[in-house]
């Protein structure tokens, strides 16, 4: 003869706002993720509308233009930006800037943030102050005495003058002054006890320790020198020159000068978002908010 207890009636009353509970926290998670998603999808639709744009035929992107699938796929505003127009010039141009932009900026902003992070010399303070300062001046406040200097120079309408002005931002050196001070000093003090000099600590102990932030520095002036336009606008007028945010802004602005070409402008900045996001993609999972070393003992 079998029985069964019944739940006594106060652990009936405890079991009832847990459940409660944790329903009203899924409806709360489920309300979250509705929220991000609807965001994430008003952020992406632009992009999404101007991949498939691209594809799309020239009355069907006038009559449809925010349409995401194409009723007829075509490549053949692909195949006309490259037919028509100096694209793979402009291409080049941009890959030969950013790299060196890129290279640039790796070294000369480590170099900087070490030198403010570890090395006491007087007016550092200032220095940094006037760092600071920069980063809060808008960059446009900056074209016109850019352009007379680079035009004194004599590397106007030149790689040089597209390239140099380019090599160091006052963001990446307050990024990397930042990352040196999280890491220990010890490990430079051993390194000198070994007779290490001050950049071969900085090259071969402090530099390999910094590598999520440089990681950054390389992610940040990839795309910032691939997307650049204004500086280039005011360092050249040769279109042997030309990059593909100057070509692409000619384009928007008529350059061609047949009709509206929708599909063929945003198969250009299509195109242009390629580089971005294999660099991106690439580097994202090597930055990380901590330094990665050891103290040797």
């Amino acid at each position: 003869m079998s029985t069964s207890t019944a739940p006594a009636p106060e652990q009936t009353r405890r079991r009832r706002p847990q459940s409660e509970g944790r329903r009203r926290a899924v409806r709360r998670a489920w309300l979250t993720y509705l929220l991000l998603i609807a965001l994430a999808i008003i952020y992406i639709f632009p992009f999404l509308v101007q991949v498939a744009t691209s594809f799309k035929t020239e009355p069907e992107a006038a009559q449809n233009p925010l349409g995401i699938i194409p009723q007829n796929w075509t490549v053949a505003a692909y195949i006309g930006l490259f037919a028509n127009s100096d694209f793979p010039q402009w291409g080049m141009n941009s890959f030969i800037v950013t790299l060196f932009v890129t290279l640039g900026r790796v070294f000369f902003n480590s170099l900087a943030g070490y030198a403010l992070a570890r090395i006491p010399f007087r007016g550092r303070g200032l220095v940094f102050a006037l760092l600071v300062a920069v980063m809060a001046v808008p960059g446009v406040v900056l074209l016109i005495p850019k352009f007379l200097v680079i035009n004194q120079l004599g590397i106007y309408d030149s790689y040089a003058g597209m390239i140099l002005p380019l090599l160091a931002d006052a963001a990446g050196v307050f990024i990397m002054k930042n990352f040196f001070e999280s890491i220990p000093a010890s490990v430079e003090e051993q390194a000198r006890i070994d007779g290490a000099g001050t950049f071969r600590t900085f090259w071969s102990v402090v530099l390999p320790m910094a590598r999520p932030a440089v990681m950054t520095i390389v992610i940040l002036s990839f795309q910032g020198s691939w997307n650049e336009l204004n500086h280039f606008i005011i360092s050249t007028q040769s279109p042997d020159l030309t990059t593909l945010t100057k070509g692409v802004a000619q384009l928007a602005s008529g350059a061609l000068s047949q009709g509206t070409q929708y599909p063929l402008k945003l198969a250009a900045a299509a195109l242009m978002t390629v580089p971005v996001a294999i660099v991106f993609f690439i580097f994202q999972k090597r930055i990380m908010n901590a330094s990665a070393g050891a103290v040797k003992e």
